[in-house]
């Protein structure tokens, strides 16, 4: 698994700038969505066109906030990369260009309907109440990239915590595109995987500058746990 360090001189940067070291330091789990991103067997089985070895390493962490933000009313939603190459749409300007056209056939193959490779992670823990969201870019909340950002708005859901692979492309992306369209986002650095610490870490350090916030599992399960605690005595003392 990845280890995120943050330096010493950012972090004393980032508390000039913002006053505290954390974006968010309280969260209301009822209205937070868990986004976990292109955990499928695609991405993670030994050998796939797409593997991301670490990928297999986070499982556990996402299941466990999985299990606590479900616990506490909030919602869990899986994106399935889905990346359909049609003459005058889908994503050609990735598939004719960011990659050779024997790795955009295996891509494709392997993300096809009915295709292993599509399907998710085995060991992930899925409920019949979770929702699972095709996604055709890189970011959930691009153009043409998912209709996610409706259902969470019809969910009332303000904050978004994001997890899956990769790090740095695919959940870095959402997790941008989620702060800029108004959801307070936190990346959980045990709970993303890329194919380097290198991209790991930079990814975490900029996004935790500029657009949200960056946490472990442990905390993250703390922060939803707090939240709950917090939203139950205020209904006890409204009813007293």
């Amino acid at each position: 698994m990845h280890k995120f360090e943050v330096p010493a001189e950012f972090a004393e940067r980032i508390l000039a700038r913002r006053g505290r070291s954390h974006a968010y330091e309280t969260i209301d789990p009822a209205h937070t969505a868990l986004l976990v991103i292109d955990m499928q067997r695609t991405f993670m089985d030994p050998g796939a066109p797409s593997e991301v070895p670490v990928a297999r390493d986070i499982v556990p962490n996402i299941n466990r906030l999985s299990r606590a933000l479900r616990a506490a009313g909030g919602l869990v939603a899986f994106s399935i990369a889905t990346f359909p190459r049609v003459p005058g749409g889908g994503w050609n300007s990735f598939f004719d260009h960011m990659v050779s056209p024997e790795i955009a056939q295996a891509i494709l193959e392997g993300l096809a309907p009915g295709a292993p490779g599509r399907a998710l992670w085995p060991a992930l823990e899925v409920e019949p109440a979770d929702v699972q969201f095709d996604k055709a870019r890189y970011s959930a909340f691009a153009r043409h990239g998912s209709d996610i950002e409706k259902a969470l708005v019809a969910r009332d859901i303000d904050t978004v915590i994001v997890v899956g692979t990769m790090t740095n492309l695919c959940c870095d992306s959402t997790a941008r595109d989620a702060m800029q369209l108004g959801f307070k986002t936190i990346m959980v650095s045990d709970a993303n995987a890329a194919r380097t610490d290198a991209e790991h870490q930079a990814a975490l350090l900029t996004f935790k500058a500029s657009f949200g916030d960056v946490r472990t599992t442990e905390e993250m399960v703390g922060l939803i746990e707090m939240g709950t605690a917090t939203a139950t005595n205020a209904e006890a003392s409204a009813a007293e």
